[in-house]
């Protein structure tokens, strides 16, 4: 996964981004964002999304759009974050800067990056749905995603994935042990775990519906993902009906955890209308995640946190437009995001950084 360009981890942007915003456009931060200090913006124009920190606090991957900088599609960087305010955060493409690429991942190592890509069904950029004959709201799932290893050279060295459909939506374990990631090999959009070098595979949830996005805990003995969970003959007809033509309609969601096996699951959310990009927040007690549960008309996207038993919901930003990809540095001082603020009134999507205030 993105809402902008298409993204698998989570949820796209462009859609919503026609509305207007009901903030100004040119704001760091809002007077009401209390646990965010020192706000500063990482990038400046396309679509920037899904910055995950390295091991190290001090390096991110994320992936980017920018059709004035010939990016037509999301490509992958890598970049160390600046250590002084004066200092420009600069980024360089990891990914091959074919195909469609998307959900990167630092490695334990630090010398290598995880992220899902279609480059090897096609150079180009694959198609995306023309809506106005769907006439609905919908994700591509591209079976040509698999799930490569590269280094910081843009180098491929490992195919992790080589099963026919899609596999992509990969995340590593603090611990460096385990992948989680989201695959259609039984015709379903399940969780999978896998070791670190792509070995010993195993399929975790088993509900009919669309299970992506998830993360570990910071002790790695739990997980957190977004689903959709058709229910009634029609939710279920249609729900098949997309996924046969390789679309998903990821209107309704909810944020789910369980333990990292996939055993003892219980659903954290019950909003209605998109809640999805949860994680974990550095005490491993509670999860941050973006919804537009608030709004009749699905936008604007704010930022939350609750508690997992669905307690404690906390409106934490306040942007009038996009605010979503919550994470963590693993000491838990910083938080990464990508928003729509500070964008001039256009429908950029750049990375935002700051200190975190509990």
């Amino acid at each position: 996964m993105i809402l902008g360009v298409v993204l698998m981890c989570t949820i796209t942007m462009k859609a919503q981004q026609q509305h207007q915003t009901t903030k100004p456009a040119n704001v760091l931060q809002y007077n009401d964002e209390k646990h965010f200090k020192n706000v500063r913006q990482l990038t400046f124009g396309g679509d920037n999304a899904e910055a995950y920190f390295g091991f190290d606090n001090e390096h991110i991957s994320f992936q980017r759009t920018n059709p004035k900088e010939g990016l037509q599609c999301d490509q992958i960087f890598f970049g160390k974050l600046p250590e002084k305010q004066e200092e420009k955060f600069s980024y360089k493409l990891v990914s091959t800067g074919k195909g469609r690429t998307t959900c990167a991942y630092l490695m334990p190592d630090k010398k290598h990056v995880l992220y899902a890509s279609t480059h090897k069904a096609a150079d180009s950029c694959p198609p995306v749905p023309d809506r106005s004959v769907i006439k609905k709201y919908v994700w591509p799932i591209y079976d040509s995603y698999d799930i490569f290893v590269a280094d910081l050279n843009g180098k491929i060295t490992r195919q992790l994935t080589t099963e026919p459909g899609y596999d992509a939506e990969a995340t590593i374990s603090p611990k460096g042990d385990k992948i989680i990631f989201t695959s259609m090999r039984n015709g379903d959009l399940d969780l999978y775990v896998m070791d670190i070098d792509g070995k010993n595979v195993k399929q975790i949830t088993h509900e009919l519906g669309y299970d992506g996005g998830a993360w570990f805990s910071p002790d790695g003995k739990k997980i957190v993902w977004r689903a959709s969970r058709p229910t009634t003959d029609e939710e279920v007809r249609e729900y098949k009906e997309l996924l046969g033509q390789g679309l998903v309609m990821p209107t309704h969601m909810e944020v789910f955890v369980a333990n990292a096996d996939g055993s003892d699951v219980q659903q954290v959310t019950h909003l209605g209308k998109a809640n999805w990009a949860p994680n974990f927040m550095p005490d491993g007690k509670r999860i941050i995640f973006a919804s537009n549960h608030e709004y009749e008309r699905g936008f604007p996207f704010n930022m939350y946190i609750i508690n997992p038993d669905g307690s404690g919901l906390e409106k934490i930003s306040h942007d009038g437009g996009f605010d979503a990809f919550p994470m963590f540095s693993p000491d838990g001082k910083k938080l990464i995001f990508s928003s729509n603020r500070n964008n001039g009134g256009g429908h950029d999507t750049n990375l935002f950084i700051c200190d975190w205030i509990d």
